[in-house]
């Protein structure tokens, strides 16, 4: 790996450079592949083995769980600088993965094969550091679950809209993945949403006219807008 990509890839993961270069060196420049994917390819898909472990440079990997009607709940998403708790799971237990990942964005990634992850893993800081991930990621699953379980659809899609900042330019479809129902649903609530004054939808854009209103309803504390 050229000097100028072993060094982006240290800013955002300080955690090599916390390693021995007779360690990294060989195994950045025999054990990864850097890739350029386009917008929408999926990475990785669910059932299938772990081709390595992915370090993002720059866009993002949404990873997602599929059902047999061909819904989709987002589980999280990764980012420079984040390590995808799916692959480092699967390659811990030689395990097939679990979800699929797919570009939302043009994304530039370094791909680590298992065999680099595995010669990675014998150095206490990097093992320290991907367990520390894991441990963040699967609170972060677990208040999914939990949202998942007990909170409403309009509480869901608030905190999702929220989740977009002012303007939202996001389809109806990417919306209900990201909340884990149908499209249908989404352009419902929405249409109660815009009703009770919080939003304006348009074509392929969401105004948020009162976020602190869907702030309170994501919280639980405003009644339902379609009552």
């Amino acid at each position: 790996m050229n000097a100028d990509l072993m060094a982006r890839v240290n800013a955002l993961y300080p955690v090599f450079a916390h390693l021995p270069r007779s360690l990294t060196a060989p195994v950045f420049d025999h054990e990864t592949a850097h890739l350029q994917v386009p917008g929408g390819q999926v990475l990785f898909t669910e059932g299938a083995p772990c081709r390595g472990f992915p370090l993002v440079l720059s866009g993002a990997v949404r990873v997602a769980r599929g059902s047999q009607g061909g819904r989709s709940l987002e589980l999280y998403r990764v980012t420079p600088g984040e390590m995808c708790v799916i692959s480092t799971t699967c390659l811990f237990g030689q395990a097939p993965l679990s979800a699929e990942g797919a570009c939302i964005e043009p994304t530039e990634l370094v791909l680590l094969s298992s065999a680099g992850f595995d010669m990675l893993c014998k150095e206490e800081p990097f093992r320290r550091h991907a367990f520390g991930t894991l441990a963040d990621r699967i609170a972060q699953l677990m208040a999914l679950v939990e949202a998942v379980a007990f909170q409403r659809l309009d509480q869901r899609l608030a905190a999702a809209l929220l989740g977009h900042g002012p303007l939202v330019q996001a389809t109806h479809q990417a919306l209900a993945d990201e909340v884990g129902t149908v499209r249908e649903i989404v352009t419902r609530l929405l249409a109660r949403f815009e009703a009770a004054g919080h939003v304006r939808v348009g074509r392929g854009r969401i105004d948020l006219l009162a976020p602190a209103a869907l702030r309170q309803l994501a919280d639980g504390r405003l009644g339902d807008p379609g009552h």
